[in-house]
């Protein structure tokens, strides 16, 4: 266990993740709840299957980042669990099986149907795990890469709001949910610019970076667009549920503040500055998703109650 304790503090930190998974796939179970027309209180089965189902589905991106980037961490970074040895990749893989037992128990256990939406998303992170067999042109196009492999996130989210609607009978996703997925996807590109971005002196030979790629100016302001993008189609799918101006004032607040952190790194990128992107672009997260989904149907619940 103590490996294991040490591989998940090195490699998927629960204490980091969690949060971040729990706003999003709460905002997922409530948005969808909302859209309904259902202003009850979530049923807690369904918010337990979203949050454990979308959680093991980011370890399982983990660990098929391990088995893909096993050659280039022997070679550059072999300070990492695995090249040292403190796990092996046939282990992990046993791990990543039981992850979709889990997942396939909990959905099975919910609604039976709830595997057909289990099985697009399933499908295309086996894709994701053989770089859609082109490997060697997907590294050569660093965009295409990304956004091919973050469409897995819109998927994820797409099973985790059928734990709401998939239980009541409906065969069909409610009207307006395409807004939240596209949130889904371009906030996958706000968290995966804003981790792969470093100061100059805290680049490391053989770690693919956006700022090594496209320059710390370049970089800050693809991630401060992807925000902006992001905003966009969040206050679009908040005016499906009514609250589109209360979330235009939240993210105006919260834009501002990341291009005020993005802009102080950009003119002095010093080490361990990129922390603060990371940091920011996790904060961003947790805010976006609860202003969304979490905290529109608990002021519902309340203004029913009154």
């Amino acid at each position: 266990m103590t490996r294991w304790l040490v591989y998940q503090r090195e490699r998927f930190p629960i204490a980091a993740h969690a949060p971040l998974v729990a706003a999003f796939s709460a905002s997922a179970v409530c948005f969808s709840s909302l859209l309904r027309g259902d202003a009850g209180v979530p049923r807690p089965a369904a918010l337990l299957v979203a949050f454990v189902t979308s959680l093991l589905f980011f370890l399982q991106l983990r660990i098929a980042d391990e088995f893909k980037d096993f050659a280039e961490d022997s070679r550059f970074r072999p300070y990492r669990p695995v090249p040292r040895g403190l796990v092996t990749l046939r282990e992990l893989a046993w791990v990543g099986v039981g992850a979709a037992v889990v997942q396939l128990t909990l959905a099975l256990w919910l609604s039976p149907p709830l595997v057909l939406l289990l099985l697009p998303a399933w499908i295309w992170f086996a894709l994701m795990s053989r770089e859609f067999f082109a490997p060697r042109w997907l590294r050569a196009h660093p965009l295409a890469y990304m956004a091919s492999h973050l469409l897995i996130v819109p998927l994820i989210d797409l099973y985790a709001t059928a734990c709401d609607w998939r239980p009541t009978g409906d065969r069909s996703a409610p009207a307006g949910l395409a807004w939240f997925l596209v949130v889904s996807y371009l906030n996958g590109m706000v968290i995966e610019i804003g981790r792969k971005m470093r100061a100059p002196a805290d680049e490391e030979v053989g770690v693919e970076t956006y700022s090594a790629l496209w320059g710390v100016r370049g970089a800050v302001h693809a991630w401060l667009l992807a925000i902006l993008a992001t905003g966009v189609a969040a206050v679009a799918a908040s005016a499906r549920i009514g609250t589109g101006v209360p979330t235009l004032l939240m993210l105006v607040v919260l834009a501002g503040t990341c291009a005020t952190v993005g802009e102080r790194f950009r003119r002095d990128a010093v080490p361990g500055r990129g922390r603060w992107i990371e940091t920011m672009a996790g904060v961003w997260t947790v805010l976006l998703y609860v202003g969304l989904g979490a905290v529109p149907l608990a002021f519902a619940v309340w203004r029913g109650e009154q």
